[in-house]
This record gives structure tokens, sequence and C-alpha cells, in this order.
């Protein structure tokens, strides 16, 4: 197996994540925060591990407690959003938003009459900084895609978070992308509120992610219920992390985050980059040779690694499913759940092919890709380092 679908989820995780889930359930079990005997009092310090481990990666400051978990980048996205704009409200998005933006927002626009300003982009990657001053004025909110997982490439947070707060909007970001890809300082960068999910560069299993917002903004929970303390309340406790963490939260799962995070903590988040980078150079170049195959995603070397392409005489479905079946490569085709940043590229209509690389990626696993490619796809030969197909 060859798995090159990273950017949708690091299917092939350390040992040491399922042996934390397993151990969590053999010898804890017990939900945070829900009693005082020792198992629960364990799983709350798990919890809490993990809400540091993650303000370390991502550089996020203050109480560990103003990261709260939430089941995926998308339910953060959607509390943020739901909880910032409220009626006649502006906000600003980007054409290389997720769905997990797009659709919220659009919703938010039918329901509460919402403003969606979306700013524009190119096939390169980059913004227009003027443009976005004139769209941001008069907004309540920025949300900034970090790293997009189409192009690969990532946004100036820092300038645009200054535009944004120069004209008194917040800025929210979505690090789906980014968490445990890349290193950063999200907060030194400008960030007000901060969504991410665990079961990407985190490491972490599905069903895990979270919400961070900085010290003295408040945000309103998107479900309401149970918190295991202020019971005899109606509403929901003001204190962090209770008031967006409603019902049993995935303690198995958190322990699995944890340990994805130390392992990142461990090796390094910008040694693990710098080797996913040298081998998205690796696989770029490679398929950049291959005759009748199309590179669409930029260079964007300090972005993710990914690579994003187009057979002339191929489906991207039909490519992805030859790769898998004669060459045993595991990549994603379609529209990725952003259909702005495919119309940039020209792919709108036709969708692409992700190949998208991870911590264990190898030589030997991009080398197979561009081998499977030329046989399916290409008109010619290329030759990868004494490694020839054709």
């Amino acid at each position: 197996m060859h798995y090159l679908d990273y950017a949708a989820t690091s299917a092939i995780r350390p040992r040491q994540v399922t042996d934390a889930i397993c151990d969590f359930l053999d010898q804890v079990g017990a939900s945070p925060g829900r009693g005082g005997y020792a198992r629960s009092v364990n799983s709350a310090r798990t919890a809490f591990r993990c809400r540091r481990a993650l303000a370390r990666i991502m550089g996020l400051p203050g109480d560990p407690g103003r990261i709260a978990f939430m089941l995926n980048a998308t339910h953060a996205l959607n509390t943020a959003l739901h909880s910032l704009l409220a009626e006649g409200d502006r906000v600003v998005v980007t054409a290389y938003d997720h769905n997990a933006v797009l659709r919220p927002t659009h919703r938010l626009s039918t329901i509460r009459g919402v403003e969606v300003r979306m700013l524009s982009g190119s096939a390169d990657g980059s913004v227009n900084l003027d443009e976005l001053s004139e769209l941001v004025d008069g907004s309540r909110l920025l949300v900034v895609n970090a790293i997009s997982n189409v192009l690969g490439t990532r946004l100036p947070l820092a300038e645009m978070a200054a535009i944004a707060h120069d004209a008194g909007a917040l800025v929210l970001v979505d690090a789906a992308q980014s968490a445990g890809h890349v290193p950063a300082s999200l907060a030194d960068d400008g960030a007000d509120v901060v969504a991410f999910t665990g079961h990407k560069g985190l490491l972490g299993p599905q069903g895990t992610g979270g919400l961070w917002s900085r010290e003295g903004l408040t945000l309103d929970p998107l479900l309401c219920g149970g918190t295991g303390g202020d019971s005899s309340s109606r509403e929901m406790p003001r204190a962090l992390p209770d008031r967006l963490e409603a019902g049993t939260p995935n303690a198995p799962g958190i322990a699995g985050l944890l340990a994805g995070c130390e392992y990142l903590l461990a090796e390094g988040v910008e040694r693990i980059h710098a080797r996913e980078s040298r081998l998205k150079a690796r696989l770029r170049s490679g398929l950049e040779q291959i005759s009748g195959v199309r590179v669409l995603s930029p260079a964007a070397p300090d972005g993710a690694a990914l690579v994003t392409v187009v057979a002339d005489a191929v489906d991207p479905s039909e490519l992805a499913r030859r790769l898998e079946v004669e060459w045993g490569v595991m990549a994603r085709a379609g529209l990725h759940c952003a259909p702005e940043a495919h119309n940039l590229l020209g792919s709108g209509a036709s969708g692409a092919l992700r190949l998208s690389l991870g911590w264990a990626s190898t030589e030997e696993d991009v080398d197979r890709a561009i081998a499977g490619l030329e046989a399916i796809a290409g008109r010619g030969q290329v030759a990868v380092d004494g490694l020839a197909s054709g």
C-alpha cells in the first residue's frame, strides 16, 4: 500500500496513537469531569495534557482551557461562525475556502441576512491585499484558510490579520491543513479564533478537533447540554472549555490525539515539514516530466506537501481507481470540498487528482505514484533517480 491522501486523513498513524486509545479504554475508560473518582480524574488529566500540547504545536497562548474539544474542524468552524456573526453582519471569505466555511456562511446569509464577501484568488495561491482592504471595511469577521487543501499554498496570515484588525474585524483561522504539518504561531500572526481537526497533521483519530479563542473574546455554544458541572443553571457556563463542550467528549479519541501531539513535539514539526517538503519536490518534479499529465498546483515550498494534477486523456476518478487497483497508490480525486479553489485552477468542471504526503511517506511511495501515473496517463517515459517506467 502506498497511501498518498494525508490531506484528507492520516490513515497511517504512529503506533503509540493506537496504543494510547487502547490503553485508555483498558485502564481509564471514564469521562473527564464526570466524577471525582480516580478514573475520571485521570481522564481529565489526559484532556488537559492534550490541550496543552495542542497549544504548543499551534502557538496558542494563555490558558489551555481556551481550547474546546470538538468533533472536527467543521464543527469548530460552525461554532465560531454562528457565534460571531449576528443579523446583518458582514463576513469576508476567500476563494481558497473549504465548504466547511462556504456552506455555513451561505446558510447564515439566508437565515440571518449575513453579507458574505469573497476575496478573489489566483492559480498561484496569492491574494490581493488592496482588495482585502476594501472588502473587510465594515466587516465583523475575516476567515483565513491557513493552507489550501487543493493548492497547498499558505496565505499571508499576519498581513491579512493586520488589515482586518485595522478595519475592526476579527480573524478566524481554518487550520485544518496546517496544524501539525507546518510550523506556526497562529496567535502571534493575528488569529483571534482558530479551528482545527485532529485526524490530519495532528495524527489523531477521526472525531477529534477543537476551537481556540483569545483572551477577552467570548463565544456562544453551538450545542447546549450537560457539562459535568453547574448543573442547576439552565444557561451554559461562562467558563471555558465547559461553555463550548456540551455532552460527553470523545475521551478515547482525545487520548489518541495527545499521543499524536506528543509524537510531533518529540520529532519536531519543523523537521517533519522539511522532510515532507523534500518528498513533495521529488513528486512534483517527476510528475512534471510526464507528457499527458498537467500539474495544476504551485510549488509552494512553505505550504502543504500536496500536488494536484489532471491527465489529458483520463478522468480524475478513473485515474484514482486505476492507481489503486494497478499500482497500490491511494490518492483522492474530485473537488475536495473546495469548488472555488478548483475554479482557480481550471478544474472546476472535472475535478482533479490530489496526491498528498505525510509523516510516514517515503521515496518509494513517491516513485510508485510517478510510475503509475506515467503508465496510466503518460505518453512517453519518465525517469526518477534511476527508476524508469513507461
